[in-house]
């Protein structure tokens, strides 16, 4: 069983899933996960047609899916990593910004990448060492120096008890960056630092809707890494919280700049 092996299916999967969420588009079952986040019977439906696609060929692969398996160790020598739609917010609205996120991690290691957008028509995919695409085409990242110049992305979270931290955070982005983009789909986003469209990205997230992107943007050239740093003994390419992904030149200065706004952030707290 060889990368490109499973880079295959991995793509497959991602496009019939992306067949399945666009038709499903127009008749959407909205409902609420713990009263705040959107979920719709097309989640449910993209994720088992992945889930069935890889278990058929891989019986003995693990499988970390936000709809059918968000509570699976991320331990596994042979673990699948599942968002089926990422940006579902947007799915709901008839936003672009949408996309079908899968990772096939070997031993903890991010070995195969796929984020599929159908709503765009663009793929962008990813094999450990051998670079990343959008649309099989080479992709690298921007080549930005200077942080007046850099375009720098974010998200928000469902629950609300963090913003006056995360205003705090974005004060300090938007006094010293270009400007600010918040698209809701964080797998698009770090594609597209990946892609040069963006400069930079953080938030704080759940394993699948990074553990694709992050391969992809690694292999474009983005630099990544945290906010803080990771407790030790755990894996950082699958630690959601405070993620920080930039072109290389600017890794350094923006880590600094949002750690030193969580430092003011809690000295007025306190």
């Amino acid at each position: 069983m060889d990368n490109q092996t499973l880079y295959d299916v991995a793509l497959q999967l991602a496009r019939q899933a992306g067949e399945e969420i666009a038709r499903q588009r127009h008749q959407l079952d909205i409902q609420f996960k713990q009263g705040t986040e959107l979920v719709t019977q097309a989640d449910v439906a993209a994720d088992q047609i992945i889930r069935d696609g890889i278990l058929s060929r891989f019986p003995q692969h693990q499988i970390l899916s936000e709809e059918l398996a968000p509570d699976n160790p991320t331990d596994s020598e042979h673990l699948w990593i599942i968002d089926p739609i990422d940006g579902t917010v947007n799915y709901a609205h008839l936003h672009p910004q949408v996309a079908i996120s899968i990772a096939y991690y070997h031993q903890g290691e991010a070995q195969v990448a796929v984020v599929h957008n159908p709503f765009l028509n663009e793929t962008f995919s990813a094999i450990n060492g051998l670079g990343a695409w959008l649309n099989q085409q080479p992709i690298q990242c921007a080549a930005t120096q200077d942080m007046r110049r850099a375009l720098i992305a974010t998200g928000f979270p469902y629950e609300k008890h963090d913003i006056p931290k995360l205003i705090q955070r974005l004060q300090a982005v938007l006094t010293q960056c270009a400007d600010v983009r918040r698209l809701g789909s964080a797998a698009l986003d770090i594609c597209w630092v990946a892609c040069g469209r963006l400069d930079g990205y953080y938030e704080t997230v759940k394993p699948w809707d990074f553990a694709a992107a992050q391969l992809i943007a690694r292999e474009a050239g983005v630099q990544f890494g945290h906010i803080h740093p990771v407790a030790e003994g755990l894996n950082p390419q699958l630690v959601g919280e405070n993620i920080i992904l930039a072109v290389p030149a600017l890794f350094s200065p923006l880590q600094q700049l949002l750690q030193q706004a969580d430092a003011l952030f809690a000295s007025q707290k306190s």
